[in-house]
């Protein structure tokens, strides 16, 4: 069974995205029912939602919106990751209120969109700091060029738990392993971050990739990593970009499919279970 470490529920009627008007493909609901019925199907058995760069002003508004979720009779839904935005003034704040609410597993600013200086902020800096003594974690999402501002975002807080999502955003399709092959192996030296196995199907080629394609970029990251550090993630419904949620966990499955269980169940749902003690 498979615990999904990276699910975004969209939800137009309730929320509002404005990054989805430069992606016409995924400019639309995207319900949890129609998640959890093609979930269910595949073998998944719980799910952290991620959080899916809502207007500013509605960061709290969708924990809300994925509280009523997760409150849901025998919902997939088991924790969240949070926006957040450690650059602004109101981030301490912000921290404590979501430390009351059991939901809130970790939080995410979305870098890969955004300027490289933002992480090398004083303030945004002293904010992941605050991180560390808590349950929360901090994911990554960067491009291979700005994997060495995650490094140092790890380097700063080392007692903080952090999680490069979609294998280090390599480019795929365009084959440029350098320099992501050599900083994934150098941000893996850092004990304090895990790898999230999620999202290559939307970097390969839509209409061509194979497993073949894909293997390296996924190996590679589990070479750096190891079984200890590595979690499994939809990137639904980002994934449908690339072949939809049944064929990213087929193709996984095929690519782990020599290797042993204990280090499949590892991946699948062990990690992601202790990491924020899902029980």
């Amino acid at each position: 069974m498979i615990v999904d470490t990276h699910l975004h529920v969209i939800d137009q009627a309730a929320l509002t995205y404005p990054w989805l008007s430069g992606v016409p493909a995924l400019n639309r609901t995207f319900s949890y029912e129609e998640y959890a019925r093609d979930a269910r199907r595949v073998g998944i058995e719980a799910a952290l939602h991620m959080e899916v760069d809502v207007a500013e002003a509605q960061m709290e508004t969708e924990t809300a919106y994925v509280a009523g979720l997760a409150g849901r009779r025998n919902s997939l839904i088991v924790g969240a990751i949070a926006a957040c935005r450690p650059e602004g003034e109101g981030f301490a704040a912000y921290l404590e209120r979501q430390r009351d609410n059991p939901l809130v597993k970790g939080f995410r600013r979305v870098l890969h969109v955004m300027p490289d200086e933002l992480s090398e902020g004083q303030r945004f800096r002293a904010n992941i700091k605050r991180l560390a003594g808590t349950r929360f974690t901090f994911d990554l999402c960067v491009l291979p060029h700005q994997l060495p501002k995650a490094m140092a975002l790890a380097d700063l807080a080392p007692d903080v738990q952090f999680i490069l999502d979609h294998c280090g955003v390599p480019d795929i399709k365009g084959e440029v392993f350098e320099p992501w092959r050599s900083h994934m192996a150098e941000i893996a030296r850092r004990p304090n971050v895990a790898a999230k196995i999620s999202g290559v199907v939307a970097y390969a080629d839509p209409e061509s990739w194979t497993l073949e394609s894909l293997r390296p970029w996924v190996e590679h990251t589990v070479e750096c990593f190891g079984w200890d550090r590595v979690v499994w993630g939809s990137d639904w419904p980002v994934c449908t970009l690339g072949g939809g949620l049944s064929t990213w966990v087929a193709a996984t499955r095929a690519l782990f499919g020599s290797c042993s269980e204990a280090e499949r169940a590892k991946l699948f749902s062990g990690n992601a279970r202790k990491m924020w003690a899902l029980g």
